[in-house]
């Protein structure tokens, strides 16, 4: 882990699906000594079990965290977080909402199972389309609305500072810019609230010297973002590494009740006169999951797509029944 606060011995984290995002996440997880206890659970038995013992064989070069999993879902009994990524993968031109039908299907015969295992977990939804999944969780499961969530723009937000590195020539730690709304193509930057090392973007000169950060050039970059994955996903056939490490970082700041500022995404109740989608918007995340949201500054302009991300969101939910 990159801070000074570690998870409690007794740890245990969980991950559904140990395909390339499962593994991903169970590896970083593993590095960066997230928890104490990584526990990998799929229905391929020989798949997740090869997966379990690749892993355990690093764990002593790693962080050693206790490495177990395998086909039977009582391996993530007593987990205190419950990281899903189980579900149909995102194909070459295919949008994360074209996966909804299929996954919230997957996600109705795996929610009631996991509960009877692990009734006190925080879950955090990496399946696409996380958003839409972490409205049908929660209606799944009845559990409080901050303890089911999705990693949302996380990733997105890590792609945007990392562009914006690029651009100003400044550590990526020093950038405080998020993107905000679906996690896909309705997604935006909150440019209204970003700085460069505490000066607003619109202010900052770029690496050549220049102000470079106009509206026209803002809403490039916002398409950058977007597109990123398909970007990854059309080279590699998917997006995993990334997404293990956003992932990974979230559950640190649940396990160690950091209270963390992350773009996470979350049922909303009223924020901005938006109710029932989840979206993403930075938000506290601590060890009882999402404990509020931050009411960000934002123009007419960003207001104007974060409503539009969220009746893109609930055009789908509403397609489905959710």
């Amino acid at each position: 882990m990159h801070r000074n606060a570690v998870p409690a011995a007794g740890s245990k984290l969980a991950v559904i699906g140990a395909g390339a995002v499962g593994s991903s996440v169970a590896y970083a997880a593993l590095l960066r000594g997230s928890a104490r206890t990584i526990a990998l659970y799929d229905l391929k038995k020989e798949k997740v079990e090869a997966e379990v013992l690749d892993l355990a064989h690093g764990s002593p070069l790693a962080s050693g965290a206790r490495i177990i999993g395998g086909d039977d879902i009582t391996c993530v009994q007593g987990a205190d977080v419950v990281v899903i990524t189980a579900g149909a993968a995102q194909r070459p031109g295919q949008t994360r909402l074209d996966l909804a039908g299929t996954n919230v299907s997957i996600l109705r015969s795996l929610m009631p199972q996991l509960l009877e295992q692990a009734p006190d977990a925080v879950y955090v939804l990496v399946t696409n389309p996380c958003d839409v999944l972490t409205v049908a969780a929660l209606g799944i499961s009845g559990l409080p609305a901050g303890r089911v969530f999705a990693s949302g723009t996380v990733l997105d937000t890590s792609r945007l500072r990392n562009l914006l590195s690029w651009m100003t020539g400044v550590s990526a730690r020093s950038i405080h810019a998020t993107i905000a709304g679906e996690h896909g193509d309705s997604e935006f930057g909150l440019w209204s609230s970003a700085t460069v090392g505490g000066v607003p973007l619109r202010e900052c000169r770029g690496a050549d010297g220049t102000l470079s950060f106009t509206d026209a050039a803002l809403d490039d970059l916002g398409h950058q973002v977007a597109e990123a994955a398909y970007t990854v996903i059309q080279g590699k056939g998917a997006t995993n590494l990334a997404v293990g490490v956003s992932a990974a970082r979230i559950v640190e700041a649940v396990l160690t009740d950091e209270h963390a500022v992350l773009p996470v995404s979350s049922l909303l109740d009223g924020y901005q006169g938006i109710s029932g989608v989840a979206m993403s918007i930075p938000s506290v995340v601590g060890r009882q999951g999402v404990i509020r949201r931050l009411d960000v500054p934002m123009d007419e302009r960003e207001q104007a797509r974060l409503h539009a991300s969220a009746d893109a969101l609930r055009a789908v939910q509403e397609s489905l029944g959710i």
